[in-house]
């Protein structure tokens, strides 16, 4: 069993220079119209939140409590899947969290009052959290390391189409009509998803003939008692805690402290999309072109820059709101996408499910706790106004800063592999 593939062999050479074949383009494309539809559920939250909040009247606590319920749900669910995670089929593993995800959206659509979207939001992360881990398990299974970058990166275009399409849509729903409007075409639009996987994609099996556990709870325990995991676990652990603690606040942070009327939200996130569509891929080819680290300690750095500026930005014109968000989404695909592939070289065949699933517990609930420790350090004025977001900005810094020092650790022996002094 080699790092190559278990289903479909990947000739390096040939598709490095040409390409994937039509088979591997189209699983990468559903791929990415799964994570399209997870994003999109997680991300549509923060610029709903300025028409939630008074459409519920709920506080900003409460809605820091809505965002983060998804996340600590995820990070259960992760936990509990772990053990289960490498015994099955991972096509029909990704179906059966599919279902369950948008079962949950659905209940955020006919969401009456804050009780039943709390409900939802708990619904939705106890399945949707585990999506993102069979997706990565999929892609490690699939492809090989050297293809890894390039292909996170077309998969995170998902990211980028939530900005362009998913967002402004659901904003314009939400406007004209409803937010629960914008729950509902997100259910659809998972329906589309789950036929879509049924029907095109292939049997992900070939795990199933590698050596396994007596029991799910001992090939939980056996793949959590691994200490060159713990490492990768950390960075996680980190990158997560701080893209939560920004995300949630967004829009009401934008609309009240940086003067930008609440109609051309839509405008940020579409520009923001439209370049984040070339930057995905961009990076993913420059992380296997000139090495995962390298790219990793380029977005960092940009990351670090970027957030500063943005925690402490006053009221500013539209021209400039967007031209900090491009060069910020270029600091955070430049450190998610090689830090996914990277990762993924860590773990052994027998045991890809299982590690995916706890590190994506791992993000789920270290996200929560930020969100929940950002609604804490921050306040809202009576007019809206965030006060101490600055300090917001501090956090997310020093969490980059340690996660790069930990990267360069997990990525030695990978190198040391390689023959190289970083990958």
């Amino acid at each position: 069993m080699t790092e190559q593939t278990l289903a479909d062999p990947i000739d390096q050479r040939q598709e490095l220079s040409r390409g994937f074949s039509r088979y591997q383009s189209i699983l990468v494309a559903l791929l990415a119209l799964v994570q399209f539809t997870i994003i999109i559920d997680f991300m549509i939250m923060s610029p709903l939140g300025a028409i939630i909040m008074p459409a519920l009247d709920i506080s900003a606590a409460q809605f820091g409590v809505a965002v983060s319920a998804y996340a600590f749900s995820a990070g259960i669910s992760g936990i509990l899947a772990a053990g289960f995670a490498d015994r099955f089929d991972r096509k029909w593993l990704l179906l059966f969290f599919y279902l369950g995800f948008t079962l949950g959206t659905a209940l955020c659509a006919i969401a009456p009052n804050y009780h039943v979207l709390l409900l939802g939001r708990i619904v939705t992360g106890l399945f949707g959290g585990v999506i993102g881990s069979v997706v990565l398990a999929i892609v490690t299974d699939l492809f090989a390391l050297q293809l890894r970058g390039r292909v996170m990166g077309f998969v995170q275009t998902a990211f980028a189409a939530s900005q362009v399409l998913g967002i402004p849509a659901g904003l314009f729903l939400s406007n004209h009509w409803s937010w629960h409007v914008a729950f509902g075409a997100l259910v659809g639009l998972s329906v589309i998803g789950m036929a879509a996987v049924l029907f095109l994609m292939k049997p992900v099996n070939g795990h199933l003939v590698l050596k396994q556990d007596k029991n799910p709870f001992q090939h939980l325990i056996a793949t959590v008692a691994q200490p060159r995991y713990w490492m990768a676990f950390s960075v996680t652990t980190l990158l997560a805690t701080g893209g939560y603690m920004l995300m949630p606040f967004g829009s009401a942070y934008t609309v009240h402290n940086l003067g930008i009327d609440i109609v051309h939200l839509p405008t940020i996130y579409l520009v923001s999309g439209l370049f984040s569509i070339f930057i995905g891929p961009l990076v993913g080819r420059a992380s296997d072109a000139f090495g995962k680290y390298p790219t990793f300690v380029f977005g960092s750095a940009m990351s670090i820059v970027m957030v500063l500026i943005y925690t402490h930005l006053g009221e500013v014109s539209l021209t400039v709101a967007i031209l900090v968000n491009v060069l910020m989404f270029v600091g955070i695909f430049s450190r998610m996408i090689p830090s996914q592939a990277l990762i993924s070289a860590i773990p052994d065949p027998a045991q890809r499910g299982s590690f995916s699933a706890i590190g994506a517990s791992l993000q789920q609930l270290s996200g929560g706790l930020g969100s929940v420790l950002a609604a804490a350090l921050i306040a809202q004025d009576a007019d809206g106004t965030l006060r101490h977001f600055d300090r917001l900005g501090y956090v997310v810094v020093t969490t980059a800063v340690v996660s790069l020092i930990l990267m360069y650790l997990v990525q030695r022996p990978i190198a040391a592999q390689a023959g190289k002094r970083v990958v």
